[in-house]
């Protein structure tokens, strides 16, 4: 394969090239160009001028060229001076819409349009779209035409000012450049200009190269292939049939040079593949295939349809491959640092001296922030998180975490110190940081090199920031620099180092202009990437545009068409690689260019499918078998008591209880933003054992009650405090649940004041009574216990009543059973009755009770209903007999179901089965 740029060398044929200038649409050509130019001679020769087109527009206008950022606070100056003071937009509303607007004042400038002619034109369709009856339009009309009557003159202040300054965006530069022509021209009279592998060109570029090419100072090479060019209807040669027919040059010139390359036969595979992450896995393992045949990957190129694949793409790059160079830079975006700025800025955004806590736990525990919190071995941030957990501290001051880490204070002044919503504290803290992260990095340079180059790039962006705000002033918040902080990093990226000339290159569409490869990889070509579709962030409709001769996505698509093709044109070998997934991101549609490419039938197409292997997993009950070590920790623990909560976990699913009381397994411990239901529980039960304690072994008076509920208030918050430590509970869902908590006390109460007054008795027999009684189980040959604590053992007009609190919903079918051998399977239906009973069989053995005795729920959320009693029933339905009162013959039917379900669990035969728990 012969390169372009080396075709070109031997057309000019020249020993002499010190007198060229070579011009070239990117900085990147040029390397390849000063590579090519080495090997054309035996001879040392003098290198020619070599420039990108921007650089040479540049020069030819005499401005300099300013950032974007920079551009948008000279618009702002601008913006100001023209707008009256009460129709002013804060900086951060100003640069959402003026970014577009300056694209627009782009475009006009590099098309080289009248002003006069597109600004007076937008105000009047505006005009004619709000035409109205009324003389007079509403202010929101008023301003909008306003607006749109300011255009030309923001456009002629902006660039007068910039002019002014020696500053100039693009479209200003070109603009001057053109203006310059014949000036430059004069001087450089002796020059021999050549321009190469241009395709299209804005009217500024035509004019510029068009001047040279009459006076005989230059000469163009295109590099456009017959297939395209004699096929009216194919895009990538649109602008080369339309350069050969409007320019003068052409009508006495030959135009150079129409080659057929994109004949020669080609091996070209087409490769779905799902996701970006699979596209990068893919790329990984045609490389590695490639590297049989070209280990060094000399002449072998990926290029990304979409650039956002760089990361993934750098993580899937083979070990193997020892020379690699990136033509792209990464995006400060990517890098991840820039999450911790951004979760500063977002934490600070509103001036306050308290701080989330959920954003204080990941600012300490981001990358660079956790190993400063490191002393003699051990992390400070496990003690911060232990103590938010335990205290609920839902909000953090530096002096709360000061007081939790005193030998960190300096850092936590460093990053919670109010801000104040002033920007210049903003920035120095962040460059103090910078600082301070950099002073730890450089214990250990060789180890962290990245992570150093990560912190020099940020502190000089910082410092641009510190600048643009020192001169112009124009950020007066917080949310105004993080605005202008993410636009910077969109714009700046991280360049890599690496050898231009050899092994695998990696590069964006835009970077591959002029430059040939023999093995192609070309990612992303899907439909809205390549090309990118009828995208349109103007302000000039699409009419207007058409007019003035200003480019549409058509013309955009047809630029796409000509990078796509002639990427392959000179190609041995291609890899196309698409997209299948329909995502937010992607329609999982491949491109036109594919099927263009499918429909010439100019070179066999190889298709493929790579879908990544994903094994089938039966999703199988997990089973645990009971080894002599479950046995053992198994009869421990029944030695202690099984407890009823733990009985009906079994019966709920036997993995949990395994996992709970085997493994010792426990829940992680979060911070209750909002109340928990446990907690609610909790309270209320606690609030009732302090009523009730002072009066067991006594009947309850009336009196007694009301004064209880005089005190429910002073009670409730006390249990508050004490469980839910310093969380908020005044505010919010908070509030809403201690009313709640109040309002359920204070009903039941309410509901015992009328069952006194109605003239029956209650007295209080215990109350929170922890129980264990032994269980005699003759198959087991080691002690068995039940233990628990009843919420309640009351005598009411003689009959005892063993109650358990609920502060959910209970229904009275939950506590009614018809079938014993139910209460162990169907945990949804009968827990509550394996509760109440397991509590009553406790109370019968240790108490041994004369009266009739009856057991129970009081539910909070259904306390019209009473106290629920567990009752036998000997058929299903409403008319079945119940046995409410627990005889002898009731408990011991429930005891010999209890001694068959600890049975089952202790039985080393029968492994603990996980059980499909229902939605």
């Amino acid at each position: 394969m012969t390169s372009f740029l080396k075709d070109v060398l031997n057309d000019l044929n020249l020993s002499d090239l010190s007198n060229l200038i070579f011009i070239l649409p990117s900085k990147r050509a040029g390397v390849f160009l000063k590579h090519e130019i080495s090997n054309y001679s035996d001879q040392p020769i003098f290198s020619p001028e070599i420039y990108g087109i921007e650089e040479f527009v540049e020069n030819l206008s005499q401005l300099r060229s300013i950032t974007n950022i920079e551009l948008l606070f000279e618009f702002y100056s601008t913006y100001k001076t023209l707008t009256p003071i009460e129709n002013q937009d804060s900086f951060e509303a100003f640069s959402k819409w003026a970014q577009i607007l300056l694209q627009d004042f782009n475009e006009i400038d590099r098309y080289r349009i009248p002003e006069d002619k597109i600004f007076d034109y937008l105000s009047a369709i505006q005009e004619i779209n709000h035409w109205s009856l009324d003389k007079d339009p509403t202010r929101l009309v008023g301003n909008y035409l306003s607006f749109w009557k300011k255009l030309k003159n923001y456009y002629q202040h902006f660039t007068q000012e910039l002019l002014n300054k020696g500053l100039g965006y693009q479209g200003l530069i070109y603009r001057e450049a053109v203006e310059n022509i014949q000036n430059y021209m004069g001087i450089n009279a002796s020059k021999k200009h050549v321009f190469l592998g241009f395709n299209a060109l804005n009217t500024s570029e035509e004019t510029i190269i068009q001047e040279l090419l009459q006076n005989n100072m230059a000469d163009i090479y295109w590099d456009i292939d017959k297939n395209f060019y004699e096929n009216q209807n194919h895009d990538a040669g649109l602008f080369a049939r339309n350069h050969q027919k409007s320019w003068k040059f052409y009508r006495t010139h030959d135009f150079k040079w129409i080659s057929k390359n994109y004949e020669t036969k080609k091996n070209i595979h087409v490769v779905g593949v799902p996701k970006n992450v699979g596209q990068s896995k893919h790329i990984s393992t045609i490389l590695k295939t490639l590297q049989e045949e070209n280990p060094s990957l000399n002449k072998t190129a990926v290029v990304l349809g979409e650039e956002s694949l760089l990361s993934p793409i750098l993580n899937s790059v083979p070990k193997s491959i020892k020379a690699l160079n990136i033509t792209m830079g990464l995006p400060l975006r990517s890098i991840p640092l820039t999450s911790l700025f951004q979760q500063l800025f977002l934490t600070h955004k509103n001036p306050s001296k308290s701080f989330y806590y959920k954003d204080v736990i990941n600012i300490l525990s981001h990358a660079y922030i956790s190993p400063l919190l490191q002393i003699d071995g051990k992390n400070s941030l496990s003690d911060i998180k232990a103590t938010v957990t335990e205290n609920n501290l839902i909000y953090l001051t530096k002096d709360k975490l000061a007081s939790i880490s005193p030998q960190h204070e300096a850092l936590f002044d460093m990053l919670f110190d109010d801000w104040d919503n002033d920007v210049s504290v903003a920035l120095s803290q962040c460059q103090a940081l910078i600082l301070k992260i950099k002073q730890h990095l450089n214990d250990d340079k060789k180890k962290h090199v990245l992570a150093l180059e990560y912190l020099f790039h940020f502190n000089t962006l910082f410092n641009e920031l510190t600048t643009l705000n020192t001169n112009y002033g124009y950020l007066e918040n917080i949310t105004s620099l993080f605005t202008v902080f993410n636009e910077l990093l969109n714009s700046e990226t991280l360049d890599f180092k690496g050898e231009p000339l050899s092994g695998l290159q990696i590069m964006g569409m835009l970077e591959s202009r002029v430059l040939d490869f023999e093995t192609v990889i070309i990612s992303s070509v899907n439909e809205g990437i390549l090309p990118s579709g009828k995208t349109q962030n103007s302000f000039i409709p699409f009419d207007v545009k058409l007019e003035n001769g200003l480019p549409t996505y058509k013309e955009k698509d047809a630029v796409y068409a000509y990078h796509f093709y002639r990427l392959i044109q000179r190609a041995k070998t291609v890899y196309i690689l698409y997209n299948t997934e329909v995502d937010s991101f992607s329609n999982g549609e491949k491109s036109r260019f594919i099927t263009q490419m499918e429909l010439e039938k100019k070179h066999e197409i190889k298709h493929e499918i790579v879908v990544p292997e994903v094994p089938i997993v039966e999703n199988k009950p997990i089973e645990i078998t009971k080894t002599p070590d479950v046995i053992n920790v198994l009869q421990q623990y029944a030695s202690q008591g099984f407890s009823p909560s733990s009985l009906t976990n079994y019966i709920r699913n036997p993995i949990d209880f395994y996992l709970q009381k085997i493994l010792k397994v426990k829940e992680h411990d979060d911070v209750e933003e909002t109340i928990a239901s446990n907690t609610l529980g909790t309270v209320i039960h606690n609030t009732l054992e302090n009523f009730y304690k002072p009066f067991v072994g006594q009947q309850i008076t009336i009196n007694a009650i009301e004064n209880m509920k005089s005190s429910i208030d002073k009670m409730v918050q006390d249990q508050f405090k004490r469980l839910y430590k310093e969380g908020d509970i005044y505010s919010g869902k908070n509030l809403i649940i201690f009313e709640i908590a109040k309002r359920y006390i204070s009903n039941f109460l309410d509901l015992e004041l009328t069952d006194l007054k109605q003239g029956n008795t209650i007295e209080i027999i215990a109350v929170e009574m922890e129980n264990s009684i032994p269980l005699e189980i003759p198959e087991l040959n080691f002690p068995v216990f039940l233990k628990g604590t009843v919420d309640r053992v009351d005598k009411r007009n003689g009959t005892v009543r063993i109650i358990d609190y609920k502060s959910g919903k209970v229904e009275k079918n939950k506590v009614e059973i018809v079938n014993w051998e139910d209460i162990t399977t169907d945990y949804d239906k009968y827990s509550k009755s394996f509760q109440v009973l397991s509590y009553a069989l406790m109370m019968d053995v240790c108490n041994k009770f004369n009266d009739p005795v009856e057991a129970g729920i009081i539910s909070f959320k259904n306390l019209n209903a009473g106290f629920l009693k567990f009752a036998k029933k000997d058929k299903p339905g409403a008319y079945a007999q119940k046995i409410e009162i627990l005889d002898k013959t009731l408990l011991n039917d429930f005891n010999n179901e209890l001694k068959k379900l600890i049975l089952e669990i202790c039985n080393p035969d029968i492994p603990f089965l996980e059980k499909e728990l229902k939605q």
